[in-house]
Protein backbone atom coordinates (compact mmCIF):
# COMPACT_ATOMS: atom_id res chain seq x y z
CA UNK A 1 0.00 0.00 0.00
CA UNK A 2 1.00 3.26 -0.91
CA UNK A 3 2.41 5.63 1.74
CA UNK A 4 1.96 9.29 1.51
CA UNK A 5 4.23 12.24 3.33
CA UNK A 6 5.04 15.91 3.07
CA UNK A 7 7.54 17.54 0.93
CA UNK A 8 9.19 20.17 3.24
CA UNK A 9 10.92 22.31 0.57
CA UNK A 10 14.10 24.03 1.99
CA UNK A 11 14.38 26.51 -0.92
CA UNK A 12 11.21 28.18 -0.41
CA UNK A 13 10.79 28.64 3.66
CA UNK A 14 12.48 29.29 6.57
CA UNK A 15 13.51 26.87 9.10
CA UNK A 16 10.69 27.97 11.51
CA UNK A 17 8.22 27.78 8.73
CA UNK A 18 9.25 24.21 7.58
CA UNK A 19 8.88 22.64 11.47
CA UNK A 20 5.44 24.08 11.93
CA UNK A 21 4.41 22.23 8.69
CA UNK A 22 6.08 19.25 9.42
CA UNK A 23 3.76 20.00 12.53
CA UNK A 24 0.19 20.29 10.39
CA UNK A 25 1.45 17.68 8.01
CA UNK A 26 1.38 15.51 11.09
CA UNK A 27 -2.29 16.26 12.08
CA UNK A 28 -3.08 16.20 8.69
CA UNK A 29 -2.56 12.89 8.31
CA UNK A 30 0.87 12.65 6.00
CA UNK A 31 2.92 9.75 7.78
CA UNK A 32 6.39 10.82 6.72
CA UNK A 33 8.13 13.90 5.88
CA UNK A 34 10.45 14.10 3.02
CA UNK A 35 13.28 17.39 3.02
CA UNK A 36 15.21 19.11 0.12
CA UNK A 37 19.08 19.46 0.57
CA UNK A 38 20.66 22.60 -1.38
CA UNK A 39 22.68 25.23 -0.76
CA UNK A 40 20.64 27.38 -2.99
CA UNK A 41 17.09 27.81 -4.09
CA UNK A 42 16.53 27.18 -7.76
CA UNK A 43 15.92 31.26 -8.15
CA UNK A 44 15.42 34.70 -6.15
CA UNK A 45 11.92 34.40 -5.57
CA UNK A 46 12.25 31.35 -3.65
CA UNK A 47 14.60 32.97 -1.59
CA UNK A 48 15.89 30.43 1.23
CA UNK A 49 17.60 27.42 1.61
CA UNK A 50 19.05 26.32 5.17
CA UNK A 51 21.23 23.54 6.38
CA UNK A 52 18.94 20.50 5.98
CA UNK A 53 20.86 18.92 8.98
CA UNK A 54 20.21 21.61 11.31
CA UNK A 55 16.92 21.99 10.31
CA UNK A 56 16.16 17.55 10.25
CA UNK A 57 17.64 17.93 14.47
CA UNK A 58 14.78 20.60 15.19
CA UNK A 59 12.37 18.09 13.25
CA UNK A 60 13.41 15.64 15.47
CA UNK A 61 12.33 17.22 18.94
CA UNK A 62 8.33 18.42 17.17
CA UNK A 63 7.13 15.60 15.10
CA UNK A 64 7.43 11.35 15.18
CA UNK A 65 7.83 11.25 11.58
CA UNK A 66 10.27 9.29 9.87
CA UNK A 67 12.41 11.72 7.13
CA UNK A 68 13.65 11.36 3.99
CA UNK A 69 16.23 13.42 2.29
CA UNK A 70 14.93 14.18 -1.24
CA UNK A 71 18.12 14.18 -2.11
CA UNK A 72 21.75 14.63 -0.91
CA UNK A 73 24.76 14.70 -2.77
CA UNK A 74 27.04 12.93 -1.15
CA UNK A 75 30.38 13.49 -3.32
CA UNK A 76 31.55 17.22 -4.27
CA UNK A 77 30.27 19.85 -1.95
CA UNK A 78 30.47 17.34 0.96
CA UNK A 79 33.00 14.54 1.57
CA UNK A 80 30.70 11.57 2.10
CA UNK A 81 32.54 10.90 5.64
CA UNK A 82 30.97 14.21 6.92
CA UNK A 83 27.63 13.57 5.39
CA UNK A 84 27.96 9.87 6.75
CA UNK A 85 28.72 11.55 10.38
CA UNK A 86 25.67 14.13 9.55
CA UNK A 87 22.80 11.44 8.56
CA UNK A 88 23.65 8.93 11.78
CA UNK A 89 23.46 11.75 14.28
CA UNK A 90 19.84 12.64 12.53
CA UNK A 91 18.87 8.95 12.80
CA UNK A 92 19.93 8.71 16.53
CA UNK A 93 17.56 12.22 17.08
CA UNK A 94 14.91 10.57 15.01
CA UNK A 95 14.81 7.59 17.02
CA UNK A 96 15.65 5.49 14.05
CA UNK A 97 13.34 7.32 11.34
CA UNK A 98 16.24 8.57 9.37
CA UNK A 99 16.29 7.77 5.25
CA UNK A 100 19.30 9.33 3.17
CA UNK A 101 18.06 9.70 -0.08
CA UNK A 102 21.37 10.28 -2.36
CA UNK A 103 21.99 12.04 -5.71
CA UNK A 104 24.93 12.63 -8.29
CA UNK A 105 23.68 16.53 -7.61
CA UNK A 106 23.23 19.34 -9.42
CA UNK A 107 25.91 22.27 -10.26
CA UNK A 108 23.51 24.71 -8.52
CA UNK A 109 24.51 23.42 -5.33
CA UNK A 110 27.77 22.04 -5.70
CA UNK A 111 30.22 24.16 -7.63
CA UNK A 112 30.17 26.71 -4.82
CA UNK A 113 33.38 25.82 -3.34
CA UNK A 114 35.11 26.20 -6.45
CA UNK A 115 35.14 22.46 -7.86
CA UNK A 116 35.24 21.12 -11.18
CA UNK A 117 31.44 19.82 -11.91
CA UNK A 118 31.99 16.40 -13.74
CA UNK A 119 30.16 14.82 -16.45
CA UNK A 120 27.25 12.56 -15.01
CA UNK A 121 29.62 9.45 -15.57
CA UNK A 122 31.77 10.82 -13.33
CA UNK A 123 29.00 11.74 -10.99
CA UNK A 124 27.64 8.26 -10.75
CA UNK A 125 31.09 6.69 -9.82
CA UNK A 126 31.66 9.11 -7.37
CA UNK A 127 27.87 8.76 -5.51
CA UNK A 128 28.28 4.41 -5.67
CA UNK A 129 31.96 5.08 -4.15
CA UNK A 130 30.68 7.87 -1.97
CA UNK A 131 27.74 5.23 -0.79
CA UNK A 132 29.99 2.20 -0.11
CA UNK A 133 32.61 4.54 1.89
CA UNK A 134 29.17 6.03 4.02
CA UNK A 135 27.74 2.49 4.71
CA UNK A 136 31.01 1.20 5.97
CA UNK A 137 31.26 4.23 8.93
CA UNK A 138 27.97 3.66 9.69
CA UNK A 139 28.17 0.35 11.05
CA UNK A 140 30.37 2.10 13.90
CA UNK A 141 33.97 0.37 13.09
CA UNK A 142 36.83 2.02 12.21
CA UNK A 143 37.13 2.65 8.41
CA UNK A 144 40.01 3.82 6.43
CA UNK A 145 39.67 3.96 2.52
CA UNK A 146 41.37 4.41 -0.51
CA UNK A 147 39.32 4.84 -3.50
CA UNK A 148 39.28 6.20 -6.88
CA UNK A 149 37.82 9.39 -5.56
CA UNK A 150 37.61 9.44 -1.90
CA UNK A 151 40.07 9.18 1.04
CA UNK A 152 39.02 8.32 4.33
CA UNK A 153 41.51 7.60 7.20
CA UNK A 154 41.40 6.45 10.74
CA UNK A 155 37.58 7.40 10.27
CA UNK A 156 35.02 6.31 13.09
CA UNK A 157 31.06 7.43 14.04
CA UNK A 158 31.14 7.50 17.80
CA UNK A 159 27.45 7.95 17.64
CA UNK A 160 26.20 5.90 14.50
CA UNK A 161 22.96 5.27 12.98
CA UNK A 162 20.79 4.06 16.30
CA UNK A 163 20.74 0.28 14.02
CA UNK A 164 23.99 0.38 12.54
CA UNK A 165 22.71 1.36 9.21
CA UNK A 166 20.79 3.77 6.88
CA UNK A 167 18.58 2.12 4.41
CA UNK A 168 20.32 4.60 1.62
CA UNK A 169 17.55 5.30 -1.95
CA UNK A 170 19.34 6.91 -4.57
CA UNK A 171 17.83 8.89 -7.11
CA UNK A 172 17.72 7.85 -10.90
CA UNK A 173 15.69 9.59 -14.17
CA UNK A 174 16.90 7.57 -16.91
CA UNK A 175 17.01 3.81 -17.59
CA UNK A 176 20.76 3.54 -17.42
CA UNK A 177 20.84 5.20 -13.74
CA UNK A 178 17.89 3.17 -12.68
CA UNK A 179 19.61 0.09 -13.39
CA UNK A 180 22.81 0.99 -11.71
CA UNK A 181 20.64 1.88 -8.78
CA UNK A 182 19.15 -1.24 -8.75
CA UNK A 183 23.17 -2.70 -7.88
CA UNK A 184 23.58 -0.69 -5.00
CA UNK A 185 20.68 0.95 -3.30
CA UNK A 186 18.09 0.29 -0.78
CA UNK A 187 15.49 2.04 -2.48
CA UNK A 188 15.13 4.38 -6.17
CA UNK A 189 13.67 7.35 -6.05
CA UNK A 190 12.06 9.22 -9.24
CA UNK A 191 10.08 12.07 -9.34
CA UNK A 192 7.37 11.25 -12.28
CA UNK A 193 5.30 8.02 -12.34
CA UNK A 194 7.58 6.21 -15.19
CA UNK A 195 6.55 2.90 -14.88
CA UNK A 196 9.04 2.05 -17.84
CA UNK A 197 11.83 3.27 -15.26
CA UNK A 198 10.79 1.34 -12.23
CA UNK A 199 10.24 -1.57 -14.70
CA UNK A 200 14.40 -0.92 -15.66
CA UNK A 201 15.29 -1.22 -11.88
CA UNK A 202 12.91 -4.36 -11.01
CA UNK A 203 14.19 -6.12 -14.01
CA UNK A 204 18.04 -4.89 -12.55
CA UNK A 205 17.22 -6.67 -9.46
CA UNK A 206 16.20 -3.93 -7.51
CA UNK A 207 13.72 -4.92 -4.78
CA UNK A 208 13.69 -1.60 -2.30
CA UNK A 209 10.72 0.48 -2.26
CA UNK A 210 10.12 3.46 -4.72
CA UNK A 211 9.79 7.03 -3.88
CA UNK A 212 8.79 9.94 -5.32
CA UNK A 213 7.43 13.34 -4.86
CA UNK A 214 4.89 16.19 -6.32
CA UNK A 215 4.56 19.60 -6.24
CA UNK A 216 1.08 21.05 -5.60
CA UNK A 217 -0.53 24.67 -5.57
CA UNK A 218 -3.67 24.56 -3.55
CA UNK A 219 -6.01 27.72 -3.22
CA UNK A 220 -9.28 28.49 -3.77
CA UNK A 221 -8.57 30.90 -6.79
CA UNK A 222 -6.60 28.54 -9.31
CA UNK A 223 -5.61 31.36 -11.47
CA UNK A 224 -3.72 32.95 -8.18
CA UNK A 225 -2.19 29.27 -7.92
CA UNK A 226 -1.05 28.99 -11.56
CA UNK A 227 0.70 32.30 -10.75
CA UNK A 228 2.24 31.52 -7.67
CA UNK A 229 3.39 28.19 -9.39
CA UNK A 230 4.88 30.31 -12.36
CA UNK A 231 6.41 33.11 -9.88
CA UNK A 232 8.72 30.27 -7.65
CA UNK A 233 9.20 26.78 -9.53
CA UNK A 234 9.01 27.65 -13.07
CA UNK A 235 11.80 25.41 -12.68
CA UNK A 236 9.86 21.97 -12.59
CA UNK A 237 9.53 22.74 -16.34
CA UNK A 238 12.80 23.04 -17.58
CA UNK A 239 13.89 19.76 -19.94
CA UNK A 240 16.30 17.26 -20.24
CA UNK A 241 19.53 18.11 -18.13
CA UNK A 242 19.47 21.89 -17.74
CA UNK A 243 18.72 21.08 -13.94
CA UNK A 244 22.00 19.48 -13.15
CA UNK A 245 24.05 22.26 -15.40
CA UNK A 246 23.20 25.38 -14.46
CA UNK A 247 25.13 27.02 -11.83
CA UNK A 248 23.00 29.38 -10.28
CA UNK A 249 19.69 30.72 -9.13
CA UNK A 250 20.08 33.93 -12.17
CA UNK A 251 20.77 30.92 -14.90
CA UNK A 252 17.68 29.38 -14.02
CA UNK A 253 15.55 32.75 -14.16
CA UNK A 254 16.87 33.02 -17.32
CA UNK A 255 16.22 30.14 -18.19
CA UNK A 256 12.54 29.81 -17.47
CA UNK A 257 11.44 33.10 -18.71
CA UNK A 258 10.43 30.38 -21.44
CA UNK A 259 8.08 28.85 -19.59
CA UNK A 260 4.54 30.68 -19.45
CA UNK A 261 1.36 30.17 -16.82
CA UNK A 262 -0.52 28.33 -19.83
CA UNK A 263 2.57 25.52 -19.15
CA UNK A 264 2.13 25.66 -15.70
CA UNK A 265 -1.44 25.25 -16.14
CA UNK A 266 -1.28 22.12 -17.91
CA UNK A 267 1.64 20.79 -16.34
CA UNK A 268 0.92 21.08 -12.11
CA UNK A 269 -2.02 20.30 -10.28
CA UNK A 270 -3.35 23.92 -9.10
CA UNK A 271 -6.26 24.88 -7.30
CA UNK A 272 -9.18 23.40 -5.05
CA UNK A 273 -10.40 20.24 -6.90
CA UNK A 274 -10.19 16.98 -4.29
CA UNK A 275 -10.45 14.71 -7.41
CA UNK A 276 -7.84 16.30 -9.48
CA UNK A 277 -5.63 16.50 -6.13
CA UNK A 278 -6.65 12.74 -6.08
CA UNK A 279 -5.94 11.53 -9.18
CA UNK A 280 -2.59 13.56 -9.62
CA UNK A 281 -1.68 11.21 -6.47
CA UNK A 282 -3.26 7.98 -7.83
CA UNK A 283 -1.05 8.22 -10.82
CA UNK A 284 1.58 7.12 -8.35
CA UNK A 285 -0.17 4.87 -7.03
CA UNK A 286 -0.40 2.75 -10.37
CA UNK A 287 2.99 3.57 -11.60
CA UNK A 288 3.82 1.34 -8.23
CA UNK A 289 5.67 3.53 -6.06
CA UNK A 290 5.68 2.81 -2.57
CA UNK A 291 6.15 6.40 -0.90
CA UNK A 292 4.81 9.71 -2.44
CA UNK A 293 5.66 12.97 -0.90
CA UNK A 294 3.31 15.78 -1.78
CA UNK A 295 4.96 19.40 -1.49
CA UNK A 296 2.52 22.89 -1.64
CA UNK A 297 3.76 25.85 -3.40
CA UNK A 298 3.26 29.60 -1.99
CA UNK A 299 2.06 30.70 1.35
CA UNK A 300 -1.74 29.20 1.40
CA UNK A 301 0.08 25.79 4.09
CA UNK A 302 -2.74 26.10 6.57
CA UNK A 303 -5.45 25.47 3.96
CA UNK A 304 -3.72 22.83 2.44
CA UNK A 305 -2.87 20.59 5.33
CA UNK A 306 -6.87 21.22 5.95
CA UNK A 307 -7.76 20.53 2.50
CA UNK A 308 -5.47 17.45 2.05
CA UNK A 309 -7.22 16.29 5.11
CA UNK A 310 -10.33 16.62 4.73
CA UNK A 311 -11.26 16.04 1.36
CA UNK A 312 -7.73 14.18 -0.90
CA UNK A 313 -6.63 11.20 1.48
CA UNK A 314 -9.63 10.04 2.78
CA UNK A 315 -10.19 9.30 -1.43
CA UNK A 316 -6.49 7.47 -1.38
CA UNK A 317 -7.36 4.85 1.65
Amino acid sequence: MTAFGYFLSCEEFTPAQLVEQARWAERAGFTRLAISDHYHPWNDAQGSSPFVWGVIGALSQVVRLPVTTLVTCPTVRIHPAVVAQAAATADVQLEGGLRLGVGTGEALNEHVLGDRWPPFAVRAEMLEEAVAVMRELFTGGLVSHQGTHYTVENARLYTPPKDGRLPVHVSAFGAKAAEAAAGFADGLVTMSPDTELIGRYRAAGGTGPVLGGVKVCWSEDRDRAVKTVHRLWPSELLPGELAQVLPTPRHFEQATELVTEEMVARSVTCGDDPREHADRLRGYVDAGFDEVYVGQIGQEQEGFFDFYREQVLPRLE
